[in-house]
This record gives structure tokens, sequence and C-alpha cells, in this order.
């Protein structure tokens, strides 16, 4: 779902982790999905170390080369994690040191961080879980569930004989993103009628930092469009050796 950043992807990316509000069982895909826009220069898990709730970063640490950085709790029930994330933020930005953020926790409280980021003409991505409050979500020029990341569920295995369990979508029933797509072609649409798909998916972020394909259950921007064929139409054309996919409204 990335071709459309190909041309913007950045060479350098800090990977700063909340320890406190990511989950240790995703860092395989948070770290793959971040792969896709840059390569990962500086990898750092935020917690404090001596609590039992950081224990399942441990193997995380070795297997992924992950630097952890410990920050004490000075106050109980109170997150001292964001203040030392954002400091390193800071320093990392003001240093030169990489071309594109991404910021992993389900916390507002970074809402601030990722605006001046932003504001300094730098790229910067989120990842974090469908409840993150929306501040934070559109403060990021792309934002990653968490949800979309997780493996899919298998059913449970039985007997050969027996019938097997219905398994129901956990995606509501009310999401629907023809709204999203109808607003995006009309900012990507061309005097011809066609849009490229690459600038649609462009735009689709510019509407919603949050949007991705997998929320709705398919895997590329394409199959999206094409399983709303009563509203779009889809066509593939040969340029300079590259397969460029176009829409075009049937409205």
């Amino acid at each position: 779902m990335v071709e459309q950043f190909a041309e913007s992807k950045v060479v350098k990316v800090a990977l700063l982790i909340d320890g406190d509000n990511a989950q240790p069982s995703l860092i395989g895909n948070i770290i793959t999905e971040t792969a896709k826009y840059g390569s990962i220069t500086i990898r750092r898990v935020y917690g404090d170390w001596t609590t039992a709730s950081m224990s399942g970063w441990k193997n995380a640490l070795n297997n992924f080369a992950i630097q952890p950085i410990q920050q004490f709790r000075y106050t109980i029930g109170k997150n001292a994690t964001d203040s030392a994330m954002i400091i390193d933020a800071m320093d990392i930005l003001h240093g030169h040191l990489v071309g594109g953020f991404c910021l992993v926790s389900s916390d507002s409280d970074y809402t601030r961080l990722a605006t001046r980021i932003r504001e300094h003409g730098v790229f910067v991505m989120g990842i974090g879980k469908k409840s993150t409050p929306k501040a934070f979500v559109n403060a990021c020029n792309i934002f990653i569930q968490t949800e979309n990341l997780a493996p899919p569920q298998q059913a449970p295995r039985g007997r050969r004989d027996a019938k097997a369990p219905e398994i129901k979508s956990e995606k509501p029933k009310e999401l629907d993103p023809l709204p999203l797509l109808k607003g995006a072609y009309e900012m990507a649409v061309q005097v011809d009628g066609w849009a490229n798909l690459g600038t649609l998916g462009f735009y689709l972020h510019q509407l919603d930092p949050s949007f991705d394909p997998r929320t709705y259950g398919f895997k590329q921007l394409s199959q999206l469009v094409k399983s709303h064929s009563h509203s779009f139409e889809l066509k593939f054309k040969e340029e300079s050796g590259t397969t460029n996919v176009y829409m075009r409204s049937k409205e």
C-alpha cells in the first residue's frame, strides 16, 4: 500500500517506542511496516525497566537490535516515559540525524511532538491502537493501526466431522471507505476524468492519516477500489516499463 510514497521515501528513520503503550509481540510487524518508508538507523524503546510490565520487551531487544532507554517513574501512577522520549526526539531532530520518525504509542501526549516534527518538514508516522486519540493520529503524516499489524486469528481446530464455528468479522459494519475514496478522487482527478492510484493514495492520507486498506479487509488500495466497482472503474497502463493504475468515477 506504500507505492504512492515511493518517491518521497525517507533515507533514515528513527523508531522511538513508548514501551508502556506498545505491544512487544508486534515488534517484528512494527519494524517491517516502518522499514517500508526508509532505513531504520535508530531503534529505541523507553520505559521503567525495573517494573514487571517491561519484561515482555527483553527478548525483542536482542532479536531486533533495539536500545533500551531507562526512565524511572518518580510518581506512582504517572508515566514518565513520554518526557524522555520527547527530549530524545527533539535532540535527534535538531541533530539532523534522520529524515523521518516513527512514534509508536497510543498516547495523545505525543501530539505536540508529531506536530513539531512536521513543522520542520520532516516525515513522521505513528503506530498505535485504533482507539488512539484523533489529535495524535492527525498530527502524523501516516498513522498505522496495530490492529492491522496483528496476525489474523486462526479458527480453533476440532474434529473433522465437527462443524467449523462461524468466524465473525471484527470490523464494524458502519465502516464505509466510499466517502473517503470519493473525496480523494475529487482531489486527484485529471481533466480526462482519470486519477492515478498513487496520487489518490497521497490524498487519502491527507484527508485521513490513519487510512489503510487493511482496515477494510484488503491488502492493497487497488483491491479496495475494485471492490467498489459500482462507483469506480480501474485501468492498468504500461508507462516507461512500469505498470501504473488509474481509476475513474462511474457517477
